[in-house]
């Protein structure tokens, strides 16, 4: 009898949940933690949306076995959110399936498409599902950078001349989480003409598709003529209607993709709670002025947090998308790493971010930073940080001209 199991043995210990687990002492001890950690919307979900899962859970039929794939009616409220957001026509019974969360949808399409001895290119930073879904189904990962330049297709170009066997999965996420960057429709013409020509799924995880700034709306790989021929993509309600407790997602795109999943799906789970299918039908076919609400008031949050973090003396690139920022360390502390830095930042200055580590090698020397407190609280974390900043001696703006 094995000490550890097979699958055990390829996860390594998760990093981000030692921080975790020192906020919830925290907690537990009373103190009073700004949680800039996890990306866990602080904002309800729109009101009709709650009053229709009430409507439909009083209904004695709504409460058996609901459909894997998603009840049809959620199914083609997705397809004409591609419609109007994207102008994409999408089929409904063939091109999509609800998935409990992107989350989710990844760990299956995982296990429906891939097997031991697949190498699957991933991006290093990136969100844990994004290596570790296909990990766990026994894939091999070879990291491709997520700055979206020339580097990254000679990175795709290197991966498929020097790797054995062949790489036949891509990963992408933009915008990106953990480090917030974003690409336009030029991006996804070119990839996937490379994935045509290479003979690679595209997997595109779109989770923060209306969490865009500066007036520059997210596209999908899906508007890039012919993109259905090698490509799928996911989105959640999690973040546009603040309902990520729910477990909504989405798979879009390629039908032998989208059947192998709904495939493996049906084995695995009878679908959400009907009641709940038909509240996100409610929120994609319903009035959406909330999604304007919450990208304006994360845009304010991103602002405030930018300002106050800088005059506190740590400098944070102004994210262009998502609810995250990708902060590099102050620099005279970059020596300590993320994870120490995220811990003498709980410990000291009682603010929690997740350690840039924890999303791989390459996010050493940066942290996530989630903008899931209100600007008041925003405001506290900078004045916290400012004060553990100058009890180590890194120059704040006020203590400069002092030095």
């Amino acid at each position: 009898m094995s000490e550890e199991f097979y699958r055990m043995k390829r996860l390594p210990p998760y990093v981000i949940a030692e921080v975790n687990a020192m906020r919830a002492a925290a907690r537990a001890a009373g103190e009073d933690i700004i949680d800039l950690g996890m990306g866990n919307p602080d904002l309800p979900p729109p009101d009709h949306v709650i009053q229709k899962l009430i409507e439909v859970a009083q209904k004695p039929s709504a409460h058996g076995y609901s459909q894997s794939r998603g009840i049809p009616g959620l199914r083609k409220a997705q397809a004409s959110y591609y419609g109007r957001r994207f102008g994409v026509d999408i089929d409904p019974d063939t091109e999509v399936v609800v998935t409990m969360g992107s989350k989710e949808g990844l760990a299956s399409l995982a296990t429906a498409i891939t097997e031991p001895g697949d190498v699957v290119l991933a991006p290093n930073p990136s969100y844990p599902i994004h290596t570790f879904g296909f990990i766990i189904a026994g894939a091999t990962i070879r990291s491709v950078p997520t700055t979206p330049d020339e580097n990254y297709f000679r990175s795709l170009d290197r991966a498929m001349a020097f790797t054995v066997p062949r790489p036949s999965i891509l990963v992408v996420n933009y915008p990106s989480n953990p480090t917030a960057e974003t690409v336009d429709l030029a991006f996804y013409e070119r990839l996937v003409a490379w994935a045509k020509e290479n003979k690679v799924w595209v997997l595109s995880d779109l989770a923060y598709s209306e969490l865009y700034y500066d007036g520059n709306p997210t596209p999908s790989i899906l508007q890039v003529p012919g993109a259905k021929d090698v490509a799928i993509e996911f989105t959640s309600l999690s973040k546009t209607y603040s309902m990520a407790g729910w477990r909504m997602g989405f798979a879009v795109g390629n039908r032998k993709l989208i059947a192998a999943m709904t495939r493996v799906k049906s084995y695995l789970d009878y679908g959400a709670f009907t009641p709940i299918q038909a509240a996100a039908c409610a929120a994609l076919n319903g009035p959406q002025d909330i999604v304007e609400k919450n990208r304006q008031l994360y845009h304010k949050r991103r602002d405030v947090l930018v300002e106050s973090f800088g005059r506190a003396g740590w400098d944070i690139p102004a994210a262009r998308a998502s609810m995250f920022c990708w902060a590099p360390l102050p620099p005279a502390l970059k020596d300590m790493g993320s994870l120490e830095f995220s811990k003498q930042l709980l410990t000291h200055a009682k603010v929690a971010v997740a350690p840039g580590v924890g999303y791989g090698e390459d996010g050493e020397g940066y942290v996530r930073i989630a903008m899931v407190e209100n600007e008041q609280r925003l405001r506290q974390a900078a004045r916290n940080i400012k004060q553990y900043l100058k009890s180590m001696g890194v120059n704040t703006p006020s203590s400069k001209g002092a030095a």
